[in-house]
C-alpha cells in the first residue's frame, strides 16, 4: 500500500515514456491527467485515467486550459513532463521554424506549464514537478545542436528552480535516460543496437519516475541520469521524408 493516492499529470501520456508512465501511475492506484495532442489513442480507459487533449505547441493556450485543469482537479499535486521531440541535423539542415518548433516543445511549452501551475502548487502541502530530460543534456553531440541546446535549458531550468523552490514543499527533478526502446527512433536515422543491453525500457524510466513520486516528502532526489549497459547506436535509412524528426 502506497503512503498516498497522487493526482499526476503527464504530457505525453498516449506514446513511448509517456504511456509508461502514465500506467504505471495508474497501476498504482493514482489518478492520471494523460495530456495528449490525440486523445483518440486511448482505447482503454481506466476510471482514474482522465485523458485531455492539448497542442503543447500552442503556447497561448496553455494557461487558461491548465486554469481549467486545475478547477476540474484540484488535487492535482504532481507533473511529469514527458512530451517532447527529436530532430537532428547540422544547424544548416535546421529551418528557422524547425529551430522554433523544437525549442518551443522542448523547453518553452514546459516552463510556461510550470509558470502556471507553480502558485498553487506553492500551496500544497506536497507537490512534485519532475521533467523528462535526456542524456543530451548532459554533453552536446554532433547533429544535436538544437536537440541539445533544449535538453541544456531544460536541465538549467529544472536547476535554478530546485533553488527558488527549496523552502516550499515544492520538489523538482530532472530524469536524463539515455536511449529508450519506444517510436521516437521510428524516423530517425539512427536508432539503439539490437541488443537488450543496448537500450533502456520505457518501464525503466516510468519506474525511475514511481521512485520520486513516493519517496519521502522530506527528501528530494535532485536529478537521475539512466543509461542502457552499452550504449550502441546503429545506422538505419533516414525516413522517406527525408527528416530526422519524431514527436511524443
Amino acid at each position: 500500500m502506497h503512503e498516498l493516492i497522487r493526482t499526476v499529470l503527464v504530457t505525453g501520456s498516449s506514446s513511448g515514456i509517456g504511456r509508461a508512465i502514465a500506467r504505471n501511475l495508474l497501476q498504482q492506484g493514482n489518478e492520471v491527467i494523460g495530456v495528449s495532442r490525440d486523445c483518440s489513442k486511448f482505447k482503454q480507459k481506466p476510471d482514474n485515467f482522465h485523458p485531455v487533449q492539448l497542442d503543447l505547441s500552442q503556447l497561448h493556450e496553455l494557461p487558461q486550459k491548465i486554469r481549467e485543469i486545475e478547477l476540474q482537479y484540484p488535487k492535482l499535486d504532481a507533473v511529469v513532463f514527458s512530451a517532447g521531440a527529436g530532430r537532428f541535423g547540422s544547424l544548416e539542415e535546421f529551418s528557422y521554424a524547425q529551430i522554433e518548433a523544437l525549442m518551443t516543445l522542448n523547453f518553452t511549452s514546459p516552463v510556461f506549464l510550470t509558470r502556471a501551475l507553480l502558485p498553487s502548487f506553492k500551496q500544497k502541502a506536497r507537490s512534485d514537478l519532475i521533467y523528462i530530460g535526456s542524456e543530451a543534456a548532459l554533453k552536446g553531440s554532433r547533429k544535436g545542436t538544437i536537440y541539445c541546446a533544449s535538453k541544456f535549458a531544460l536541465r538549467g531550468f529544472t536547476q535554478a528552480l530546485r533553488e527558488e523552490c527549496s523552502k516550499d514543499q515544492v520538489r523538482i527533478c530532472l530524469i536524463n535516460p539515455g536511449m529508450v526502446l519506444t517510436p521516437f527512433f521510428d524516423q530517425l536515422a539512427f536508432a539503439p543496437g539490437d541488443d537488450e543491453s543496448n537500450f533502456l525500457l520505457p518501464e525503466d524510466v516510468a519506474d525511475a519516475v514511481s521512485y520520486v513520486i513516493n519517496s519521502r516528502t522530506q527528501m528530494v532526489v535532485d536529478e537521475i541520469n539512466l543509461n542502457p549497459a552499452t550504449k550502441v547506436a546503429a545506422k538505419k535509412p533516414p525516413s522517406s521524408s527525408g527528416e530526422e524528426n519524431h514527436v511524443v
